[in-house]
């Protein structure tokens, strides 16, 4: 079976290696973004899928998307019989859609219809759903709207943040792409329509969402914590300057006269802990503006933290 594959993120890696170990399915063509800026320097840097085609012996197509140009011209010199699409970020036009003899398949990072959209991990981890998965569907003109060929589920462990979870997402469903297309292939499998009025949408979340709003339950702060860990981090300020909070534990808080939302106090072990709207927040790990990640207990220390002083 020809296959091309189009992605750039590195949770789209794991198919696109699955695949090329199958022995069966050959990935003619890679099609990938350009090189980006990136890091101290700004230096342009290939995306992971293009490191990783060419570490497997493809050389990438880097291109702007496949509606028009080299991406579109690519995909109809191959004409190949499926195409993959992970954790690629742009829309597949309907010419590219109508391309491929089995259709154009994407791997989604939820149990389709819940979470349609750019943030299934992180929305699913927000919301404390207890259990997510993969679903390969076959695209369509609507966003995440097509037949479901395939799911796979995966339960949300208690410290899972995106990060874990998109990882072991990533790898369930990378197996889970490979033996959908060999059943494709042999007319095994048949396109499920989605219920579309029980769909729910992940849109892209947004800079503000990343602010930690200490008045809130500590369950809901600890999940907002992890749904953007490990990167760009939640957010809040200590003495005026950014902080960002990167791990953290719910915690009850015992006694009376509950100190205000937001204050932060040091427990006998020298972490340092911060009282929420009900119940508080140990924090494990963070990153002051301009300065490393370090231990919640390294910063507690170095900030020489003065009686009654609050997070945000």
């Amino acid at each position: 079976m020809r296959v091309i594959f189009v992605g750039n993120d590195p949770w789209s890696v794991p198919t696109l290696e699955a695949l090329s170990a199958s022995g069966d399915l050959d990935v003619e063509l890679v099609i990938t973004n350009p090189p980006r800026p990136a890091g101290r320097g700004s230096r342009l840097t290939p995306t992971a899928v293009a490191d990783a085609a060419r570490r497997l012996g493809i050389e990438p197509v880097e291109t702007e998307g496949v509606r028009t140009g080299e991406g579109f011209e690519a995909v109809e010199r191959i004409d190949p019989d499926a195409v993959v699409v992970v954790a690629y970020g742009h829309l597949v036009p309907p010419e590219v859609l109508d391309v491929p003899r089995l259709g154009t398949l994407n791997l989604h990072f939820s149990l389709l219809p819940r979470w349609r959209g750019a943030a299934p991990v992180q929305r699913a981890i927000l919301e404390g759903d207890e259990r997510t998965g993969v679903s390969v569907m076959l695209l369509d003109e609507g966003l995440d709207t097509g037949p479901v060929l395939a799911r796979r589920e995966e339960q949300i462990r208690p410290d899972d943040e995106s990060g874990s979870l998109g990882e072991r997402l990533a790898a369930l469903g990378a197996d889970l792409m490979v033996s959908t297309l060999r059943a494709l292939g042999e007319g095994t499998v048949a396109p499920a329509p989605q219920d579309h009025a029980a769909a729910t949408y992940a849109p892209k979340l947004e800079p503000r969402e990343r602010t930690i709003d200490w008045r809130h339950p500590a369950d809901s702060i600890g999940r907002r914590v992890r749904a953007f860990a490990p990167a760009p981090g939640a957010a809040t300020t200590f003495r005026g300057r950014p902080l960002k909070v990167l791990r953290a534990a719910v915690r009850d808080l015992d006694g009376e006269g509950v100190p205000p939302a937001g204050e932060v106090q040091v427990d006998v072990d020298g972490s340092p802990f911060v009282v929420a709207g009900s119940g508080a927040v140990t924090v494990l790990e963070v990153a002051p503006a301009g300065r490393a990640r370090m231990s919640g207990g390294d910063w507690a220390r170095g900030a020489r933290l003065e009686r009654g002083e609050r997070l945000g």
